[in-house]
């Protein structure tokens, strides 16, 4: 008989941690368990593909720590036999309302980032200090994304590095990955096709990426850019000014990237710091070759330090436009890069996910 598995997040927005959500809910879904998304607010781009089966129940609270009655609520009248929080503070949230409730869920919490480098502010860092050393004790698991992101949260919370599980993002790709006619037409040209797929944010460095990119020789090359964020405005701007706006494309945010990774030539990661960056290997599970900043954290993991692509310092437009370069004139290895990314992501990683949140 199945059991009733809660995932708690903020909403369905189009990250990576959302999406390894969904994956989870539609493997227990399939498996016979019942599945609830608990939402802080029930919005965002990943709505469309909650898996059939799962049900998504709107918390309807306007920021996290206001969605902790409802949680509480929740867990006393449903009584599910396990509850994942994810990402803080939403982690710290189940926590807290899983004690209000006297819950006898098993309660898991994962982080899909570096969290030490995703605060701002000492304000905030204390308050994530305090938060993890007081509270992720209380959790049956403690998951994290990468072996450099559960070494940062052990240090952060103090919880002993081999009480905290690392478990690299799972990926359920499509059965044929190809592009289309649509996505081939934004591209405008036929010369070299470079792609990054994220929120346009800070600690992205698109901007970074548009600074190696007019680095290039070569003129026919297009740069995509496919996301959207706050810096979208910011980022054209900058094209501009560097007169390779007709060269950088802003198709916005898809919730399909794979026909716009298959119809590339090259993925570039640009990034300050990461957790595990699902879209990395979900590049190379298209075949691409990849070029990436050796940021903290997963990076160098997924590449296993520069084997199965380029590793630059970040922050460092010459070294990626170097980098870029070198990649776009080597011939492209598609089934080695493939078969690195199903080993790191393959579906046993949704079955450690069912083992430690019901085992």
């Amino acid at each position: 008989m199945g059991k009733r598995v809660a995932i708690f997040l903020p909403n369905l927005t189009g990250g990576g941690a959302e999406r390894v959500a969904l994956a989870s809910a539609a493997d227990l879904a399939g498996r016979g368990h019942k599945v609830d998304l608990l939402l802080v607010e029930a919005k965002g781009d990943l709505l469309p593909l909650v898996p059939k089966g799962v049900r998504v129940v709107d918390l309807k609270a306007h920021r996290i720590v206001a969605a902790l009655p409802a949680l509480a609520r929740y867990l006393r009248d449903e009584r599910p036999d396990a509850l994942h929080g994810v990402m803080w503070p939403v982690t710290i949230v189940a926590i807290m309302a899983h004690r209000l409730a006297r819950s006898n869920a098993k309660l898991v919490v994962s982080d899909h980032t570096t969290l030490s480098r995703h605060v701002i502010g000492s304000i905030q860092r204390r308050l994530l200090a305090w938060s993890t050393r007081l509270l992720y004790p209380l959790a049956d698991v403690r998951i994290a994304v990468s072996n450099a992101a559960a070494d940062d949260l052990a240090q952060l919370s103090g919880i002993a590095r081999d009480r905290i599980e690392v478990i690299y993002n799972p990926i359920s790709p499509p059965a044929r990955i190809a592009s289309n006619a649509k996505v081939d037409a934004l591209w405008k040209g036929k010369g070299p096709r470079i792609i990054t797929v994220g929120s346009l944010k800070p600690e992205k460095q698109q901007a970074l990426l548009i600074r190696a990119f007019a680095r290039l020789a070569d003129r026919k090359a297009r740069l995509m850019i496919l996301g959207q964020g706050p810096l979208r405005p910011s980022l054209e701007r900058l094209a501009a000014e560097l007169g390779i706006a007709g060269r950088v494309l802003f198709p916005g945010f898809s919730v399909d990237p794979w026909p716009y990774l298959a119809s590339a030539d090259l993925f570039v990661l640009s990034s300050d710091y990461e957790g595990f960056p699902l879209v990395l290997a979900e590049a190379m599970h298209a075949g691409l070759k990849v070029v990436s900043t050796d940021c903290l954290s997963g990076p160098a993991e997924i590449l296993d330090g520069g084997r199965y692509g380029r590793l630059v310092p970040c922050g460092d437009a010459d070294a990626l436009a170097i980098a870029m370069k070198r990649a776009l004139a080597e011939p492209a290895d598609p089934e080695r890069v493939r078969a690195r990314a199903i080993e790191l992501t393959g579906p046993s990683l949704l079955r450690r996910y069912e083992e430690l949140l019901l085992g």
